[in-house]
């Protein structure tokens, strides 16, 4: 900060000394020092103070830049659920056109059409062998007792 040398220190200090006399000059130096260390410490509170400011500013725009990005992340999101949305929409429109029509014939069709393709009824196939299942067994071939 000052550029102050040795030399200077000596001449300060020796003026000091025929000023003061060496009697005033230990308290002197003490009035002094106690006036640099509280100089540094404000000086300090100062300088901390400010990069708590820097840095409170630094992550606001962090923040806002991160609430800007996510906006248009939404705003993306959002015209590509439109274009996929209207795609299925019409796709679903669809199906229950198709449905509603399939419903119709179905109410619409003569009961004598319904009967005539069904077999008789001893043509009528037993049911699959294969549906029913084996019996339970513990060992062997011998059915399980309760």
């Amino acid at each position: 900060m000052f550029d102050i040398g040795f030399g200077e220190l000596l001449l300060i200090a020796v003026v000091a000394l025929v000023v003061l006399g060496p009697e005033r000059l230990p308290k002197a130096a003490r009035f002094a020092g106690l006036w640099v260390r509280r100089a540094r410490a404000q000086w300090y509170s100062v300088k901390a103070e400010l990069e708590r400011e820097l840095e409170a500013v630094e992550l606001k725009r962090s923040v806002q830049e991160t609430q800007a990005a996510l906006k248009q992340a939404q705003a993306r999101l959002q015209d590509e659920l439109g274009q996929v949305q209207a795609p299925v929409q019409e796709g679903l429109d669809s199906a229950g056109r198709q449905l509603d029509e399939v419903r119709r014939q179905v109410e619409d069709a003569p009961p004598a059409a319904a009967d005539a393709g069904s077999a008789p009824a001893g043509d009528r196939a037993l049911p699959d062998a294969g549906a029913i299942p084996p019996p339970d067994t513990e060992h062997g071939d011998e059915p399980r007792r309760p």
